[in-house]
């Protein structure tokens, strides 16, 4: 299983040897609209649509060029040479104006270069994924906090996009590899005079992880009634008098 994740993985980053470029902002009219780039060609398109590299993690106020030279959008381009970005990929950023007629040009300015492509839906985070900058439960987050209804659910996804329910599982797995470590030494070594199972430590810490794990699964099962709501029935006699009831 292991062998299968870890194939899995290195085939979808090596699918990732292109650039993806998509817009950061609700679609439609705003102050500001943000379109992100992250690849290995993100240096390339600060220097065709920029006219140079913006210094690192600096706001840098400079117009948006088109293929001929003339100023498509001027705004704000922030620049994220990897790893040291979401993605761990190098990344450009720009905020520019907000009108779906100014981000369209842009982008189609940015797709004139080779290489370039629109990331798919969630394409960012499954980068930032592969990279090692977020695990499996972090990522998930991402979308339950776009997609939370409730106050209540956007506090769980946040929780968990700050690594909390991943500290539980690590916590939990290691204290698997704990037991385990134990217990094969046991079955290993029977004629050596320290028994570990013996003396009950191994059960009481199996009892643990099994509360765990089941503390854990009732989390779950709260954090799916949070995302996905609850269907309920109100069922009942029709009062007298009242069809609509």
């Amino acid at each position: 299983m292991t062998a299968f994740f870890i194939a899995t993985k290195l085939r979808l980053t090596m699918s990732h040897n292109d650039t993806i470029v998509a817009q950061a902002t609700p679609p439609g009219r705003g102050g500001v609209g943000i379109l992100r780039i992250s690849g290995l060609k993100a240096r390339d398109v600060a220097q065709e649509v920029l006219g140079k590299l913006p210094k690192p993690r600096y706001a840098d106020y400079l117009p948006f060029k088109d293929v001929d030279g003339s100023t498509l959008d001027q705004g704000i381009a922030l620049w994220f040479p990897g790893p040291n970005s979401f993605t761990g990929e190098d990344v450009l950023e720009l905020q520019g104006h907000g009108g779906p007629v100014i981000l369209d040009l842009l982008l189609k300015r940015i797709l004139t270069l080779p290489g370039v492509r629109i990331a798919r839906p969630g394409e960012f985070s499954e980068r930032a994924f592969l990279n090692d900058k977020l695990d499996l439960a972090q990522a998930e987050a991402i979308a339950d906090l776009i997609d939370a209804s409730s106050e209540q659910a956007a506090r769980s996804a946040l929780n968990s996009l700050q690594g909390a329910f991943s500290a539980r599982v690590n916590h939990l797995v290691e204290a698997l590899t704990h037991l385990r470590i134990y217990v094969e030494a046991a079955i290993d070594f029977p004629d050596e005079e320290i028994d570990f199972l013996s003396d009950g430590k191994i059960e009481a810490q199996l009892n643990g992880v099994i509360a765990d794990l089941d503390a854990v699964r009732t989390e779950a099962r709260q954090g799916s009634l949070l995302r996905e709501g609850m269907k309920v029935v109100i069922a009942g006699r029709r009062m007298p008098g009242n069809p609509a009831c």
